[in-house]
């Protein structure tokens, strides 16, 4: 699972994407409901756009799903109420991150561990997109990054509480972008979504400076 993650800045999405977003105000330290950009087609051009993160249904009600729809499982995601529409629907997107962030456990209590990109380039993360009309009428994006096991892996088995299924995001190769982003059958792409090479990403303890007390 991801919670937290560091969006790729506005000139690094031109650069390595090809897409301008609108906004350039967002966060750098992204989590469930804050807006970050994601990258998805639009005709025969690459559109970047604020969303929420964490997908909000088109039949929710109040908006608050994205504290529990951050992340889509590859196993359900073509069944789960949340998330099989966009999924049919071919609503794809990617999550440009700098870095994200998981939890190791090796010291016997959760410390923030940071996972890059080795070459230092934004990771390209699988994701679905959604729009949401809400009550005021104001038409909200959203989105959700696909998550599949990690049991095996080298890097991606070194976190989460111990016991638990092991989880990581789906890095889509830079060869692979393109064609995650077209239009067509979700299940012709299920080759795209695989444990990434272990090499390709660094990892460094990367704890939380504490909080100062109020004065």
């Amino acid at each position: 699972m991801c919670a937290n993650y560091t969006p790729t800045r506005a000139d690094r999405l031109n650069e390595f994407f090809g897409a301008w977003p609108l906004r350039a105000d967002y966060v750098d330290d992204a989590y469930p409901g804050h807006l970050a950009p994601i990258v998805r087609a639009d005709a025969d051009e690459r559109l970047a756009e604020l969303a929420v993160f964490g997908l909000i249904p088109r039949w929710s009600r109040d908006g608050k799903n994205y504290r529990q729809c951050y992340n889509a499982r590859l196993e359900t995601v073509a069944e789960k109420p949340s998330f099989r529409d966009p999924w049919r629907q071919q609503q794809r997107c990617i999550v440009p991150a700098d870095a994200f962030f998981e939890p190791n456990y090796e010291t016997g209590k959760a410390v923030r561990w940071r996972i890059e990109r080795a070459d230092g380039a934004p990771m390209a993360i699988a994701g679905l997109w959604e729009r949401w009309r809400a009550p005021s009428g104001e038409i909200v994006s959203s989105f959700s990054m696909l998550t599949i096991n990690a049991d095996p892996h080298p890097v991606m088995n070194r976190f989460h509480a111990p016991g638990d299924e092991k989880r990581s995001v789906v890095l889509l190769a830079d060869d692979d972008v393109q064609r995650w982003l077209e239009r067509g059958p979700a299940d012709d792409l299920r080759a795209l979504i695989a444990p990434f090479p272990p090499e390709l990403v660094r990892t460094a303890c990367d704890p939380r400076p504490p909080r100062r007390a109020a004065v």
